[in-house]
């Protein structure tokens, strides 16, 4: 049983109320007001939870993006209230706050992703309120490229305990958080190769620096 939002002075402007609720039902469009009640927060967090398949890395990154970019003015906001004009005005204030448009973009993203559960998965909301042309891109610069002869000039440049460091993450395509993660043992100087077992990973807004390990399949290379 679902009480009506407001009373009623005549017979006639409740059945006409009825009647629209019905037809609503039958187009599968009627959803439980009280279903949205659920704050941004609140709805947010255990969509990160419940998200099977996460890298740490990732986790890490929503729960931070959540945390320090959408709680801040979307947080107490019930589900069902959000609407796209306050989700344009929240975009244009998180870059007007100096965030950058490609962390802008990915927390809208995220948030995006976060009401289409609620709309096709949990019908919570009848339609998504993240209809912001444009917030989702982001044009990052794109990144110089060394040649061979000045990744060679930076490995003989820097202390020798970190060349091997530079040659690896170049020429073997490791990532920083693999190379650092490196022993003795993972290194096969006759045969030619390189194991990787395992990964630091940095917990994000914490600077923490290299983070803690994360093993993952050995691999050669």
């Amino acid at each position: 049983m679902r009480s009506a939002p407001q009373t009623f002075g005549r017979k006639a402007e409740t059945q006409r109320y009825l009647a629209l609720l019905e037809a609503q039902i039958r187009r599968g469009e009627w959803i439980d007001p009280g279903l949205g009640k659920v704050t941004v927060e609140d709805y947010a967090g255990r969509w990160i939870s419940e998200q099977a398949g996460l890298r740490p890395r990732t986790v890490e990154q929503y729960r931070y993006m959540l945390r320090r970019h959408i709680t801040p003015s979307l947080g107490d906001v019930p589900v069902g209230k959000l609407d796209t004009p306050m989700v344009r005005e929240w975009r244009a204030r998180l870059v007007a706050d100096g965030v950058s448009e490609t962390m802008a973009a990915k927390a809208y993203r995220l948030l995006r992703a976060v009401m289409m559960t609620a709309v096709n998965e949990d019908r919570i909301i009848l339609r998504n309120p993240c209809r912001v042309r444009g917030a989702d891109k982001e044009q990052p610069k794109e990144r110089p490229v060394l040649t061979v002869g000045q990744v060679v000039a930076l490995a003989d440049a820097v202390p020798r305990r970190y060349r091997a460091m530079i040659l690896l993450t170049t020429f073997a395509s490791l990532r920083f958080g693999e190379v650092t993660a490196l022993e003795r043992d993972d290194i096969d100087l006759e045969a030619g190769t390189v194991r990787v077992r395992r990964a630091h990973l940095e917990v994000v807004g914490t600077g923490s620096g290299s983070g803690r390990p994360s093993r993952g399949p050995a691999c050669g290379s």
